[in-house]
């Protein structure tokens, strides 16, 4: 795959790990759901060591007074891609626990592969926060495009994008119809196949998180 300023595929021992429980097929959905949330968590510390808003703040310790840095107050939201991004918001609320959640519902038509979008419910104010758009599995690159259209048109301009798989695929259009869009990715694997399935890949995560398959 082309090399793209704006994209980061982490190379991480534990990450690594954690993916390749995740992977197998033998894995329980409460132990897949539980993975998920770990891998995220993960990401997010790597994700956010630039570009968080942050402001300067006194604190007082038992000895004396000083200056430290912390997150301006409101200034996250997290946007999960329904259904399989849900399983990734509790992973980013362990480390911003006041982090508010919008949502964007997409179904992929069977046929075209494309992305159909059926719900869109946004945080007041998102415009003005750093956005975490969140999809387990990053495909085609439909969804995520259409996802991260809907909130420019929406005002956002601090977006990043957290994926666990990617495909070369979908990693490359996102990335080039979103060059301003940071992409972040656990792992990046081979293909897809004519199904639109990411190989190795997991199968489905919103039948394996939710157990609706």
């Amino acid at each position: 795959m082309k090399q793209y300023d704006n994209v980061v595929v982490f190379d991480h021992p534990l990450i690594k790990h954690k993916i390749a429980i995740l992977r197998d097929e033998k894995t329980s959905m409460k132990e897949f759901r539980e993975l998920v949330e770990e891998i995220t968590t993960l990401m997010t510390f790597e994700c956010l060591k630039e570009g968080v808003p942050t402001v300067q703040k006194q604190v007082k310790t038992p000895l004396e007074t000083c200056t430290q840095t912390v997150v301006a107050d409101n200034a996250i939201a997290i946007v999960p891609i329904l259904r399989a991004g849900l399983g990734m918001v509790n992973g980013i609320h362990v480390l911003f626990p006041s982090a508010r959640v919008g949502h964007i519902g997409m179904y992929r038509d069977e046929e075209t592969l494309e992305p159909q979008s059926y719900y869109c419910k946004l945080p007041d104010g998102i415009e003005e926060k750093l956005v975490l758009v969140v999809d387990p599995m990053l495909a085609t690159g439909g969804s995520a495009c259409d996802a991260i259209d809907a909130l420019k048109k929406r005002g956002c301009k601090n977006l990043k994008f957290m994926a666990i798989i990617g495909a070369p695929e979908g990693v490359s259009r996102v990335a080039e119809e979103h060059p301003d869009v940071q992409i972040y990715v656990s792992t990046l694997d081979r293909c897809l196949n004519e199904h639109g399935y990411i190989l190795p890949g997991l199968v489905d995560a919103s039948d394996r998180l939710f157990g609706t398959k």
